[in-house]
């Protein structure tokens, strides 16, 4: 049962202006960071107790770096800041009218007040309405993920030494990308080098460097936004490696030993693998369907939030959608994008403190700070727009990686977390080794454990006669459902059935792009 939902715990008995903002990410965190010496009390929300940088998360999936190295405490990171005050929960519910956000931890459901609200959610990996294919082919979108992902690639290799079937041991050693995108390429480029390179030797009955990695793409490029020069230059790079690309394919099926893949002629042919990993889309937080409903704004395929030029919803210019959940013509969904977003929103903050009115808030301008992928050691692309110019300055190789890595270095969160990363990337870089290869079988199950136990909790439930909508709790600002919002959905655990096949059943497309 669940608790009663209490108020959210105040920063300090001040009459000062409520912000709100939900999400630790890139948006939500330099959000409560420009706000630092504001007139405001600042409560951030988030789900998790860290500050995530994304941008690396394919490095901890490979053992490059150690998750708490681009994973700081968000409390430890703005302790700082007397005005601020940090929670943990999962935001299920925003009312626009009583203003107010109320966010679930455990059975715990806390509602916070607000007279400003920064809505930074982010966004989820996207199977493009085949979420069952999540049992097999882990996304990356955060630190579980990557745990995870990095047991079955390891796990993978332990797993043909044992095996003495070829056809088996073909499989194990098969690992398939899917989505040609900057994770994708990463995480493909990170594999082929870890096979090669630092697990080469290792083994005494099969030899690493055979295995075999498969970029999937249904697109008819790599790296689409950063055009078909360096895009092609990508593909080489990868293919020199022994990368297989495979565009105009699209994914129609998965399950434990492999995946399905439709042809552009329709034609269809199937992959044995166990090691899958999805990058080929994202799906705004569920967050913004809600905002739709209350304001009327408009979202876009992916579920993002069609904001105004002031990063804000019809009718509310206090509530801002900034990062990845926000839409906005020429802003691609990067760190870059939501650093400023949030930038702009506590700007915009600030200055109604002083007297501005909403009306008179200038048109969030994005500056292009440009684009970057590596491929592997000394090796990256790299595309950054000049003023006054039409096109962009591009380059690829040895320069940019440099560039990768000094730019990812200013933005990692802490001096110590920034010098840590320096001394594993010399290591991993000059010689074969990397110091983050340890796992464990719960990181590699607990994700679809999870889903299963909350599936079976839901079916019991139900069978108690006590249904999803059975329990709310009852506030002074209304009713508040308090119901499951479990994002993983129902699960099947990790493995094949009783007749060892993939109880999904049914062949579904997913557009990979």
């Amino acid at each position: 049962m669940s608790s009663p939902a209490v108020q959210a715990p105040a920063v300090a008995a001040t009459d000062r202006r409520k912000v709100v903002i939900i999400g630790s990410g890139f948006g939500g965190l330099f959000a409560a960071q420009r706000l630092a010496k504001a007139d405001v009390d600042v409560t951030l929300i988030a789900k998790t107790t860290h500050h995530l940088f994304q941008p690396m998360l394919y490095q901890v999936a490979t053992g490059i770096v150690a998750e708490g190295e681009i994973a700081p405490a968000t409390r430890v990171v703005l302790r700082k800041q007397k005005n601020t005050s940090v929670l943990m929960g999962d935001v299920f519910d925003i009312d626009l009218e009583a203003k107010t956000v109320t966010s679930r931890l455990l059975e715990r459901i806390t509602v916070t007040p607000y007279d400003d609200l920064i809505v930074a959610a982010g966004a989820d990996q996207s199977y493009f309405g085949n979420d069952h294919f999540a049992e097999y082919a882990p996304g990356m979108k955060t630190i579980d993920h990557a745990l995870e992902l990095r047991g079955r690639i390891l796990g993978a290799f332990e797993q043909a030494e044992l095996s003495h079937d070829p056809a088996e041991r073909a499989k194990l050693l098969t690992f398939v990308v899917v989505g040609a995108g900057p994770t994708g390429v990463e995480l493909a480029g990170q594999i082929a080098e870890m096979s090669d390179k630092t697990l080469k030797g290792a083994f005494r009955n099969i030899d690493p460097t055979e295995a075999r990695v498969i970029l999937l793409d249904a697109a008819p490029a790599v790296l689409p936004p950063f055009g078909p020069k360096l895009g092609g230059k990508a593909a080489a790079r990868l293919e020199k490696m022994g990368v297989e690309i495979q565009l105009n394919a699209m994914v129609v099926d998965v399950d434990y030993d492999g995946l399905v893949v439709k042809e552009k002629d329709g034609t269809t042919r199937r992959i044995e693998s166990q090691c899958k990993v999805w990058s080929a889309g994202v799906q705004a937080s569920p967050l913004g369907q809600q905002l739709a409903e209350q304001s009327g704004v408009e979202l876009d395929r992916a579920g993002r939030v069609k904001v105004g030029p002031d990063l804000t919803i019809p009718g509310h210019p206090e509530v801002f959608v900034v990062g990845d959940m926000m839409a906005v013509d020429g802003v691609p969904g990067v760190a870059q994008g939501a650093i400023q977003g949030g930038r702009y929103a506590a700007d915009a903050i600030k200055a109604e403190l002083k007297g501005q009115t909403p009306d008179q808030r200038k048109p969030f301008s994005y500056w292009d700070k440009g684009s970057m992928a590596t491929i592997s050691r000394y090796s990256a692309v790299m595309q950054v727009p000049i003023p006054g110019f039409k096109k962009p300055f591009e380059t690829e190789g040895y320069f940019a990686w440099l560039g990768w890595l000094a730019l990812h270095l200013v933005y990692l969160v802490g001096f110590r977390n920034r010098l840590n990363t320096l001394i594993n990337w010399f290591f991993a870089f000059t010689t074969r080794g990397r110091s983050q290869l340890a796992v464990t079988e719960q990181q590699v199950y607990a994700r679809t454990a999870i889903g299963q136990l909350s599936a079976l909790e839901k079916q019991a439930a139900e069978s108690n006669g006590a249904g999803p909508d059975a329990e709310a709790a009852k506030t002074d600002t209304g009713t508040v459902d308090s119901k499951a919002t479990d994002a993983s959905g129902s699960v099947p655990t990790e493995g094949k059935d009783a007749a060892g096949k993939d109880a999904a059943g049914k062949e579904s497309e997913a557009e990979a792009s």
